[in-house]
């Protein structure tokens, strides 16, 4: 997680858990068309329309007085979605034996992508099986890591 990203997610955190949600992550970049926040959110018993639209507006004021970011961005508040996006360690745990694609900000073994079985996760390392060879990628290094939703 970028700096800005672990900056809002510190901030909004307590509030997003105030409002019955979890903060499941946040990303923050250049996304061809300029900046933007997005946050993902979730609950036990999904995110509808009007969940993302009460986050959004709460965050926003909260971002307004807070003047975190500087520029102009797009605020973008999300459900993880079927592909979910994996922030922390313990969503790695979570989803052991699920398939998962990992993109990692410095090339390991050759290669920066990895799609496969999530097998394990300890000290630091990410344990991924892709096409029967198993590669432990350090958690530090993993740029972006998703769920690949098996339909």
């Amino acid at each position: 997680m970028n700096p800005v990203a672990r900056r809002v997610a510190d901030l909004i955190d307590p509030v997003i858990a105030s409002l019955g949600y979890e903060l499941v992550g946040v990303e923050y970049g250049d996304q061809g068309r300029g900046m933007l926040l997005r946050i993902y959110i979730d609950h036990e018993d999904g995110i509808k329309l009007d969940d993302c639209v009460a986050v959004s507006r709460r965050v926003s004021a909260l971002l307004d007085v807070e003047d975190l970011i500087a520029g102009h961005y797009e605020l973008e508040v999300s459900s993880p979605g079927l592909d979910r996006p994996l922030f922390s360690e313990a969503h790695y745990q979570q989803y052991l034996s699920h398939k998962v694609k990992i993109v990692m900000a410095i090339p390991q073994m050759g290669r920066k992508r990895f799609t496969g079985i999530l097998k394990n996760i300890s000290d630091g390392m990410v344990e991924v099986e892709v096409d029967n060879e198993i590669y432990d990628l350090p958690f530090a290094e993993i740029a972006s890591g998703r769920l690949v939703p098996e339909i």
